[in-house]
């Protein structure tokens, strides 16, 4: 039989660790223990698309290709996908960090003027051009440690003006680089100065309804529309009547539920039909069961948690055993200021209690749920983009075991080698 033809070969690996069947629906329970796991593996790649995965011995005899990485002991895995940051802004917040180290909560700092509503001034004021040169700068970061698709949320501009111009950071970013960005409307981050005495809320909210949404959606600048649910920033109404009105304008509702006090946010996420609710911290055990009833992916954000300096995490454990999909993702913005999903599967083990596996599943093919990729990536299948990983170490196992550095060696994006830290590409 003749050898078909193709564009790249990843052989010998010690192991291929990617999860198996979660293409059409996340992965829930006990199924996120389980990994299809190929020792001595090999993975085909032909025109940006896996065509094939299995046995380095067996795959060889089928295959040539142009060129051809040597994978000896190493892992490959599936390019990581970040299903929340917000990525677009500008400032820093190294004095707040301070504070909280003097025990300033985060809603004292909000109250104050500070936290969101600082980046929020600074972003204002940021061009486009000075945000996109700095989000490049993240991405990169990014992509050298493994993430190839990534949630970008607005929410630092709070007009119609400022919003939309953070949108088109995106959309310009997508264009260009390497990194596939999937973006979400998040006018409703905080309540701005000029609305933020008493019922000023409310004309904020019918901003957000009656402006901002439209012209949103009338550019197609945002798949997702996200809201803060929380005491002292949007109420469940208010919620309810922004993510309903993004549904009517073919927005796909998020929520920020329940991180700060256990406010309803799942209910809300599960009433309203969500993909998904993040950070969750406080949610309601009626709250986990409606999600888990609904599919409601909940996108966990240890390093938020960590951030927060409260030693409270998300019951993953708790979510895994009721039927909830987990996901896990950075929570990347000015006081969360991490680009590494390395680093957040090693809390999510050592906090949560999640099993590096667990971890696996829930940074790539449920996080991929969490923003409708996982037809696309999440996943080392025949027919998926070729967003794939080459680790430094011998099992997925030395996820969230070693951590503190970057066990990336090789990251390709769409069949395409974007980082190579070894240069260990040779013809085929």
């Amino acid at each position: 039989m003749p050898e078909k033809q193709a564009d790249l070969l990843i052989e010998n690996a010690s192991e291929l660790a990617t999860s198996e069947g979660g293409s059409q629906k996340p992965v829930v329970g006990k199924q996120m223990q389980t990994l299809k796991i190929i020792k001595d593996a090999a993975l085909v790649i032909k025109n940006g698309k896996i065509i094939a995965v299995g046995k380095t011995s067996k795959v060889k005899t089928n295959f040539k290709a142009i060129q051809t990485i040597d994978a000896r002991g190493k892992t490959v895995i599936p390019g990581f996908v970040d299903p929340h940051t917000h990525l677009v802004f500008a400032g820093s917040r190294e004095d707040e960090f301070e504070m909280r180290l003097k025990s300033a909560t985060y809603m004292e700092i909000l109250q104050g003027g500070g936290g969101i509503l600082n980046t929020v001034r600074e972003t204002r004021r940021a061009s486009e051009r000075e945000l996109i040169e700095k989000c490049e700068k993240t991405l990169n970061v990014m992509l050298e440690h493994g993430t190839t698709t990534v949630e970008v949320k607005s929410g630092y501009g709070l007009t119609l003006k400022d919003e939309v111009k953070c949108l088109h950071v995106v959309k310009n970013l997508n264009e260009t680089h390497p990194l596939d960005l999937v973006s979400t409307f998040l006018g409703a981050h905080a309540v701005p100065p000029e609305f933020s005495d008493g019922e000023q809320a409310d004309r904020y909210v019918d901003l957000i309804i009656d402006k901002m949404i439209p012209k949103v959606a009338s550019r197609k600048l945002a798949e997702f529309c996200d809201v803060f649910c929380e005491k002292d920033v949007f109420t469940i109404s208010q919620s309810k009547r922004i993510l309903l009105r993004g549904k009517e304008y073919g927005l796909k509702p998020k929520v920020h539920a329940d991180e700060m006090t256990q406010f309803g946010g799942a209910e809300l996420a599960a009433e309203v039909g969500a993909v998904s609710a993040e950070h969750l911290l406080f949610a309601s055990e009626k709250g986990l069961n409606m999600m888990a009833k609904r599919g409601v992916v909940a996108v966990l954000l240890p390093a938020a948690a960590f951030t927060l300096m409260t030693a409270k995490y998300a019951d993953a454990r708790k979510m895994i055993s009721v039927g909830v999909p987990v996901a896990l993702g950075t929570d990347f913005n000015p006081s969360c200021w991490v680009e590494n999903q390395q680093l957040i599967i090693a809390l999510a083990c050592r906090q949560m209690r999640m099993t590096p596996a667990e971890a696996l599943t829930a940074a790539t093919i449920n996080a991929a749920h969490a923003i409708n990729r996982a037809r696309d990536v999440g996943s080392l299948e025949p027919g998926k983009k070729a967003d794939v990983v080459v680790l430094n170490v011998p099992s997925h196992k030395f996820l969230g075991y070693r951590f503190g550095v970057n066990l990336v060696e090789k990251v390709i994006k769409e069949g395409k080698l974007v980082v190579d830290v070894e240069g260990s590409l040779k013809p085929g």
